[in-house]
């Protein structure tokens, strides 16, 4: 299978077209029109350990969801990781690609994930966009009302959270539930109007969680926390391109926060 037809495969699912105006989506690095595929490693971020990992596994594709490229790089000389891995991928004939911010909007994509792991229902766009068919986060219900103990339990058991951060909600039951992955806190206001209980992302920050006490319970779990999941859909979409396609998840720590 050519490289191509895998970008067309992760372009249909997500088009480049959902992504926000800031975003650097799609192909990054390589020349994609004439190459097969040998295989292809996914990550979250692309670094240089991941790169030299895609060398090992013998890929000459990595797709991740952040995009290494998202500045203008006004020279290649190796001072930083970023043009370090341009370098490294050029040099080893690896072609890069990212599906960022319009697979957060795609249906089916990182919030429904991360929608999917607590087993939310009746599953809807916080902020729909293009005519109900993408949207910026989703809302659904728990199977069952829980209390807000053991929401906060489920929530770090589930995505393995070691510092879940909470504001002091003075309600106790959980029920409707709002998610968005990444960098979320600019759609608190979305979920307080729809009368969520909860609401998940994985960066709030400091000032945003003041004020809402008597509103929802927010929870913020960690960019990286919040979308790991990510490596699962374009596993997914690659494998129903073409089963026969070697595909690996990257076993390298792109994390670049550390907790104690």
């Amino acid at each position: 299978m050519y490289i191509r037809q895998i970008i067309g495969a992760l372009e249909d699912f997500a088009p480049l077209a959902l992504q926000d105006s800031y975003d650097n989506a799609g192909l990054q690095i390589g020349l994609a029109k004439d190459a097969e595929t040998s295989g292809v490693l996914l990550c979250l971020d692309v670094t240089e350990d991941v790169i030299d990992e895609a060398i090992a596994l013998g890929c000459n594709m990595i797709v991740s969801h952040h995009p290494l490229l998202f500045a203008p790089l006004k020279s290649i000389s190796g001072k930083n990781y970023i043009e370090r891995c341009v370098m490294k991928a050029i040099k080893n004939d690896i072609t890069i690609y990212a599906a960022h911010t319009n697979l957060d909007s795609a249906r089916y994509g990182v919030n429904y994930k991360i929608a999917e792991k607590i087993q939310l229902r009746n599953i809807e766009w916080l902020s729909p966009k293009e005519g109900n068919e993408a949207g910026e986060g989703v809302i659904g219900t728990l199977n069952t009302p829980i209390t807000k103990a053991d929401f906060l339990q489920l929530i770090k058991q589930t995505f393995n959270v070691k510092a879940l951060r909470y504001n002091d909600w003075k309600g106790n039951t959980i029920s409707k539930v709002a998610i968005c992955g990444g960098a979320g806190n600019f759609l608190i206001p979305t979920a307080i109007q729809k009368e969520c209980d909860a609401f998940i992302t994985g960066e709030i920050g400091y000032h945003r969680f003041f004020g809402h006490e008597n509103e929802l319970l927010l929870l913020e779990l960690g960019h990286y926390e919040s979308e790991k999941y990510t490596i699962e859909i374009l596993f997914d979409i690659i494998k129903k391109a073409d089963k026969n396609i070697p595909v690996y998840k990257t076993n390298k720590k792109t994390n670049p926060i550390n907790y104690l």
